[in-house]
């Protein structure tokens, strides 16, 4: 782990803390004021990580003439659309395959060597374990997200699952303390922050202080300084694309109560943004392997090679003697 991402890892840390000594405290903001700020933040700080994946395709995939994006932005709007249709048309199955492949995709934060257990466990804490305390507020926000039916069917079982996760997410932050201290401490911080803050106040803390600049900051971490440079503007404009789309779906969506129009724009917004943000960085992955493995064979060849030079130039200068 880089000095800067251990240092954004310990702003977390201190950020969960915070909040849970605040909810402890009794010390939370009114619903209208922690709706407005969760909407803000998770459109500013949140959603911005995401118009990286061009920097991704540009980088790994070599999009770059005019026809390459247009197919990229083609797939990209496509899946996104199919999301948002999926939420209209069924919303119970958009509800559980939201939830589960966030939990998958944020399963990705915890540092390079964690066990598969361990990222599931991570990934999911902040889905699964506001039923353990806050049932009732999540059931009422996953029923503005997709009904009330929907989240009749969901919240119930994410509330059996819910102590055996904190369970085994104590058990996996002890074991991994043997390995990185700060590791451990950033899920036993989501950990407490899930089980202890207002659904909605823990999920904004999370998703802008720990997974938007933990993939932001890796992205930027494994350019040059030039190319960096570049990739925060050419992030910008997908940014700023999704802020204009937000504020048009939200005026256009003016008969809905605020707080509806508010969460179904984050969430499922963020539903469908999530899905070919996830796809991209599984290709991503899938070739930066391809790439590892074939690049062992040949610096395996090469020093199989050495020697074998070596041994005929030593050959040769006997002769020469």
């Amino acid at each position: 782990m880089t000095p800067a991402l251990r240092t954004q890892g310990r702003v977390f840390c201190g950020l969960a803390l915070a909040l849970v000594i605040a909810s402890w405290s009794g010390l939370e903001l009114e619903p209208r004021h922690e709706l407005w700020a969760m909407g803000a933040l998770v459109l500013l700080l949140g959603m911005p990580h995401g118009a990286f994946d061009v920097v991704i395709a540009r980088q790994l995939f070599s999009v770059a003439d005019s026809k390459g994006w247009a197919l990229f932005w083609l797939g990209y709007v496509g899946l996104s659309a199919a999301v948002v249709g999926l939420w209209a048309l069924a919303p119970a199955v958009f509800l559980c395959a939201f939830l589960i492949v966030s939990a998958l995709h944020f399963g990705s934060d915890p540092v390079a060597g964690s066990s598969r257990v361990t990222r599931v466990l991570y990934g999911g804490a902040v889905i699964v374990l506001p039923a353990l305390a806050h049932g009732a507020e999540l059931q009422r926000l996953l029923a503005l997200v997709a009904g009330p039916a929907s989240a009749a069917l969901v919240v119930p079982a994410l509330s059996q699952l819910a102590a055996p996760w904190l369970a085994a997410t104590m058990l996996a932050c002890v074991l991994q303390a043997r390995t990185s201290r700060l590791a451990a401490c950033e899920s036993a911080a989501l950990a407490m922050l899930a089980l202890v803050a207002p659904p909605l106040a823990a999920f904004t803390v999370y998703f802008c202080a720990m997974h938007s600049p933990r993939h932001i900051m890796r992205t930027l971490a494994s350019l040059q300084a030039a190319e960096a440079r570049r990739a925060l503007m050419q992030a910008l404009w997908p940014t700023l694309a999704v802020l204009a789309v937000a504020a048009s779906v939200g005026f256009l969506a003016s008969d809905l109560p605020v707080e509806t129009r508010v969460v179904q724009l984050v969430f499922v917004g963020l539903a469908a943004l999530t899905l070919p943000h996830v796809v991209l960085l599984e290709r991503a992955r899938r070739v930066v392997r391809q790439q590892a493995a074939d690049v062992r064979p040949a610096a395996a060849g090469r020093a199989m090679a050495q020697p074998a030079s070596r041994s005929v130039e030593t050959r040769h200068s006997g002769n020469k003697a």
